[in-house]
């Protein structure tokens, strides 16, 4: 069987195929299992409560779920649902949207599919532009979805600030930004996966600066940020203007399983979501919209992701943090100040091996984690540091993370100790 060059594209293993398939490996692979790979979200039992209200509330409305079930919703996706979220995001931060600045995608990964090849790869005048992410490591997810030939991201290498606790702080190198005629884009997530970095104000504002000044639109991944799910520890201002295209989601609210994502941007972006929705899916999934347009129009989202859903994450990465702090007191690690999200993203200084070889090691152990070489798109020169690290999942249950992360304390020292052997 002969396949075309764009099929030969996902016959590959990528970090975001091996992410997946860890996934599903985990609930079928025989033996115990410590699952700290993956993006699942928490089943925090608040939230799920509320969604099965929803949802009963749903079914027992013959009119609503005939029309969830039963008929496509609009290409730009559900117009309550859009309407909702831009009364909220107009009333709570004061950024001038309506109906025709949002639009939903089947998920943020078509989010991203449809953004990034619409400002990289070829263009009609001949040239050819790139995707800029100013501050790499970087979410897995982004670097697959290119269709063109050749790579459309190119990666900043973020400075390394050496902080007390044996933690470290990735910082945006303003001064090495170089933004021109190449770059159709710049992207970053906030706060960002794999690294739980939040990029401060002052550095969004250069950013944001930078980007206005080159006339190129910034991307602002807030899958786990504001307002929702809300999964920020640390001073954060979130922004939206003209130039800045900003991606939420349903997932980490608890609802990954429904596939929503949202786009916030200009007008003419949200028409090239609908048109690329309508041609690609016919429609997004109205699911997610329908369980959540109730709790926007009563406005109690805010409030879960404050009182329920941020309480809840920041318990678990206290825990976790404990568990690195007892477990590997001897080893020379560092942890990444975790501000957000529901990562901790461990760094063992001269690692023996690389991360993929540690990563195959813990799986046979039944520990799933993610290697950190996958966060990195390709760099104008090797560094050594991007096979130093590992993202952990810490949102499972804690002695599932307990005891995948002495697990991983336990064969990391075993590589130390052969290496000086």
């Amino acid at each position: 069987m002969q396949f075309s060059s764009f099929a030969n594209r996902y016959r590959q293993s990528t970090g975001t195929v091996q992410l997946m398939e860890d996934l599903g490996k985990a609930t079928t692979a025989p033996g115990p299992i410590f699952q700290l790979g993956g993006g699942n979200p928490a089943h925090v039992p608040a939230v799920e409560t509320l969604l099965r209200e929803a949802m009963t509330d749903l079914t027992t409305d013959a009119t609503r779920f005939g029309r969830m079930v039963g008929e496509y919703d609009a290409p730009g996706g559900n117009v309550a649902f859009r309407e909702a979220l831009a009364d909220l995001l107009r009333d709570q931060f004061g950024w001038p949207l309506s109906v025709d600045n949002i639009a939903l995608t089947n998920g943020s990964q078509s989010s991203f599919g449809i953004l990034f090849n619409s400002f990289a790869g070829a263009f009609d005048d001949g040239s050819r532009k790139q995707i800029l992410l100013p501050l790499t490591p970087e979410y897995v997810g982004y670097f697959d979805v290119g269709l063109a030939e050749t790579p459309i991201f190119e990666g900043q290498r973020a400075e390394i600030e050496l902080l007390p606790d044996r933690q470290f702080k990735y910082r945006l190198d303003i001064d090495r930004l170089d933004l021109n005629g190449e770059h159709g884009a710049v992207c970053v997530s906030r706060p960002t996966n794999p690294t739980g970095n939040v990029i401060t104000d002052a550095e969004m504002a250069q950013l944001r600066r930078a980007c206005h000044d080159a006339r190129v639109p910034l991307i602002v991944d807030g899958a786990y940020g504001l307002p929702f799910p809300g999964m920020i520890y640390t001073e954060a201002t979130p922004f939206w203007d003209e130039n800045t295209i900003l991606l939420l989601s349903l997932s980490k609210l608890g609802l990954p399983g429904v596939r929503t994502g949202i786009v916030v941007a200009a007008p003419e972006v949200i028409q090239l979501i609908r048109n690329t929705n309508a041609i690609n899916n016919l429609a997004p999934s109205r699911v997610g919209p329908e369980l959540i347009t109730p709790l926007l129009h009563a406005r109690k989202l805010t409030a879960l992701c404050d009182e329920i859903i941020r309480p809840y994450y920041e318990k678990r990465l206290r825990h976790a943090l404990d568990v690195v702090n007892d477990a590997m007191a001897h080893l020379p690690v560092r942890v990444h100040k975790p501000e957000g999200a529901l990562f901790i993203w461990l760094w063992f200084k001269d690692l023996p091996v690389t991360s993929e070889v540690l990563y195959q090691q813990l799986m046979a152990e039944g520990v799933y984690v993610l290697a950190g070489h996958h966060f990195y798109p390709e760099l104008h020169e090797g560094w050594r540091h991007q096979h130093e690290c590992i993202r952990v999942n810490y949102a499972g249950e804690e002695a599932v993370v307990e005891q995948g992360l002495t697990r991983i304390a336990q064969q990391v020292t075993r590589l130390y100790e052969m290496s000086s052997a």
